[in-house]
């Protein structure tokens, strides 16, 4: 399975990423362990939500629509918690 995820910085609750993985728990101590150029700043992180899908290809795709203008609007109306 591959997994895209959306994490939310406990420190920064702003701050969201979104990535892809096939290993989702030892993506999340990376983040966390400071092992992400990308994420390091806003550490620690927590995770909003994922979704699982069974090849690599799909992944990435919606990974990259979640990346686009309009997939973080979606993401901010449909997936987000409302803090």
């Amino acid at each position: 399975m591959y997994y895209v995820y959306i994490i939310r910085s406990l420190s920064f609750p702003s701050e969201t990423y979104v990535g892809a993985t096939a290993d989702l728990k030892q993506r999340m101590k990376d983040h966390n362990g400071d092992k992400s150029v990308h994420t390091t700043k806003f550490s620690p992180w927590e995770l909003e939500c994922y979704f699982a899908f069974p090849d690599k290809l799909t992944a990435y795709e919606f990974e990259k629509y979640l990346k686009s203008h309009s997939g973080r609007a979606f993401a901010a109306k449909r997936l987000y918690r409302k803090k």
